[in-house]
């Protein structure tokens, strides 16, 4: 717009500024007081012309100006302040391994930016939900399970990764997948180990008792102790369906699930498992319990076997010392037959939260944690599997224990992937079984009911 007014405006004072010299052309030859005066009118009107054009080009300089204000980048917020601040969500016992991290990552970083670096306790299995709740207020960077990611990168709170080329050279192909989506790597592996096992006290069992759950149970319950298992948790539920034929999974959508765990057909029906869980429940030698009161049970001597995962290995080998033992899950008794325990596998992720007002920075304290170097150091402290290729085959990892078993159990394992839907109706049922089915309501109902929960839309 402004481009045209400058010549046209030009044109116009022109023709003005001639039809007005003629016209005084014409008076000027009354006399020479005229003449004067001609010329003092000539100069006075050459004032406004130059006036006019000044007003025409300003326009074009405020325009040029404001154009090229918006090729100019904002100063960051940490340029302005000179602090970095970053908040890390992460499992609440892996606070003192992290808090380790972030001083050698500010050791690292000391005289780029000064750092201030706050861990906040965040349940990896519900990250999501915390996160969406309010993503700009949200962590900076986060850890959570891997069946999160889809969900996560379609609200927008993660970005691909830029340089993720060198994160996939890196760490173990199924840690890569379980951190994509559509080929897309959206979160850096740290672990390959989120999967559960059998941990056993050696003074009990012996290698042949630890086959049979129910043999498992028939020893604890001689000894006066418990064989813990956490129903509260469709997670570990899950391991009493998987290997049946009866399924549970994701819709093409990515969102819904389709469940056919209250199927009357087939050599195993959902009324066949629920009657096998009932008659677990009801072993004195069986306690439904958390994690966190397995671990507590451990320490305390009731408990001399249970179902958990990697995080708990270090602990539990301080409190069995030689006689801690760890093996793939045992088959369980299900319509006359031994059916082999299945569990859902997983990996550990770190993500960076797309709206971080330090993206970059973020990043590299990501990158940092699962560093070949970080994750070496949490399988020391934490005893939890690597999913850096050349942390996984250190001689360390390869004879640990609770990793040889969970690559034993791997052969029986289901990554998960299944929706939000699949966890409420699955715990609920399970809580009811582990109680003894009090109400003494119908089993088929109560898989019927599960089933139309876990696909509900």
């Amino acid at each position: 717009m402004y481009p045209l007014i400058f010549p046209v405006t030009l044109i116009v004072v022109l023709r003005l500024a001639s039809l007005q010299l003629g016209k005084n052309y014409c008076q000027r030859r009354q006399s020479y007081d005229i003449i004067l005066q001609y010329q003092l009118e000539g100069w006075l009107l050459m004032k406004k012309i130059f006036f006019l054009l000044l007003c025409s080009f300003l326009p074009l300089v405020f325009l040029t100006t404001a154009c090229g204000s918006q090729e100019v980048s904002p100063p960051k917020y940490e340029a302005e302040t000179g602090t970095v601040d970053l908040i890390v969500w992460g499992a609440e016992e892996d606070e003192a391994l992290l808090q380790e991290i972030f001083a050698s990552f500010q050791s690292h970083y000391a005289g780029q930016a000064n750092f201030q670096i706050t861990f906040q306790p965040q349940s990896e299995s519900s990250c999501k939900d915390a996160l969406l709740g309010n993503l700009e207020e949200g962590a900076d960077v986060f850890a959570f399970a891997d069946d999160q990611v889809a969900s996560l990168a379609a609200a927008g709170g993660l970005d691909p990764i830029a340089d993720s080329a060198e994160i996939r050279g890196a760490n173990l192909s199924a840690a890569v997948e379980a951190a994509s989506v559509g080929g897309t790597l959206y979160a850096y592996p740290l672990t390959a180990d989120n999967g559960y096992f059998l941990y056993y006290n050696k003074s009990y069992f012996s290698d042949k008792d630890i086959q049979s759950l129910e043999r498992i149970l028939e020893l604890a319950a001689q000894a006066g102790r418990r064989v813990a298992m956490d129903w509260s948790s469709a997670w570990y539920v899950y391991s009493f369906f998987g290997n049946t034929g009866l399924t549970v999974g994701l819709n093409e959508d990515g969102l819904t699930n389709y469940c056919t765990w209250n199927s009357t057909e087939g050599g195993i029906r959902g009324v066949d498992v629920a009657k096998a869980m009932l008659s677990i429940a009801a072993s004195p030698g069986f306690s439904n319990m958390t994690d966190q009161e397995f671990l507590a049970g451990v320490q305390n001597g009731s408990v001399i076997a249970g179902v958990s995962g990697v995080w708990n290995a270090v602990a539990i080998q301080e409190a069995w010392g030689e006689d801690a033992g760890a093996a793939k899950l045992p088959t369980y008794a299900c319509a006359g037959k031994q059916v082999q325990m299945a569990s859902f596998s997983g990996c550990k992720l770190i993500g960076v939260n797309a709206y971080s007002r330090y993206p970059e920075w973020a990043a590299r304290l990501a990158e940092w944690i699962t560093s070949e170097e970080n994750q070496r150091l949490r399988f020391e402290r934490r005893g939890q599997g690597p999913a850096n290729i050349n942390a996984a085959n250190s001689p360390q990892v390869q004879s640990s224990p609770a990793i040889a078993a969970l690559l034993a159990q791997s052969e029986f394992s289901q990554l998960q992937r299944v929706g939000g839907k699949f966890w409420d109706p699955v715990s609920e049922f399970a809580l009811n079984m582990a109680a003894g089915n009090p109400s003494g309501a119908s089993l088929q109902a109560q898989l019927d009911r599960l089933a139309e929960g876990v696909a509900a839309r």
